[in-house]
């Protein structure tokens, strides 16, 4: 028996990546999983290999940036599995690597929304039914080394996931008592399609950003993140609330 046998799990932006590791990595561990994504097509690709190693899961089309589809993902999950255990809030953007003098706010308001809003959104919708149900839960915010220092991505994307950090540790404070674990992963680099998206970067702010990723030994690979999530999400870490795990090879380790 895996071990998230019987439990149901929601991951945001499942359809790639490090999502599409925690998914398919849920399911091999025995969990239903929705796989939620605005990209319909890749979430059911996964959903395909999944089904076809004998794991049980269901795609999702979502903009999380819209709390009215963050709620009609939670419900669907309810409605579909009975019930809802684990919410894996992964989905994200990055920026263009801009210091402040370049943001453009309409791009700063985007990222905020898919980063930080779609975090509360999920968060709100899953404790709310947890508090109305009597049950426990468990909460994992994937945020970035990006949510712990500065140095490694432009300053938007920074302050998004210096949020989500917060809200991750202040939400497990405040439930602390109701049975319900939030915890954060914070990756370094780790192969992604989300570097494709950033083109027409700062050259000002990738000048200075490139003097700190000259210290990464390596890239990541997102089943090194999933092991994490797979940790979080299961009874080995029953006692691990509020916390943020740093999983970046040791990137980090001279500058924190």
């Amino acid at each position: 028996m895996g071990k998230l046998a019987n439990k149901v799990a929601i991951v945001t932006g499942g359809a790639s990546g490090i999502g599409k590791g925690i998914a398919e990595l849920y399911a091999k561990e025995g969990a239903k999983v929705v796989v939620a994504d605005y990209n319909l097509a890749g979430a059911q690709a996964v959903v395909q290999a999944i089904e076809t190693n004998g794991g049980i899961a269901t795609a999702f089309e979502v903009d999380v940036a819209v709390n009215a589809k963050m709620l009609a993902l939670v419900h669907y999950a309810i409605n579909t599995y009975g019930t809802i255990d684990i919410l894996v809030n992964n989905a994200g953007i990055m920026d263009h690597n801009e210091p402040v003098a370049e943001i453009q706010t309409e791009k700063f308001e985007h990222i905020f929304a898919v980063n930080v809003y779609s975090v509360m959104y999920g968060m709100r919708a899953v404790v709310d039914y947890w508090l109305a149900e009597d049950k426990p839960g468990n909460i994992i915010n994937v945020t970035s080394i990006g949510g712990l220092l500065t140095g490694v991505a432009g300053t938007t994307y920074t302050a998004s996931k210096h949020a989500v950090t917060a809200m991750t540790k202040s939400t497990a404070f405040m439930y602390v008592n109701k049975g319900i674990r939030v915890n954060g992963i914070a990756p370094g680099g780790v192969a992604t399609n989300i570097a494709s998206t950033m083109t027409d970067l700062s050259d000002f702010g990738n000048s200075r950003i490139g003097q700190v990723a000259a210290l990464n030994p390596r890239i990541g690979q997102p089943n090194e993140i999933a092991t994490v999530a797979v940790f979080l999400a299961s009874d080995d870490a029953s006692f691990v609330t509020g916390t943020i795990i740093v999983a970046d090879g040791g990137f980090t380790a001279g500058l924190l």
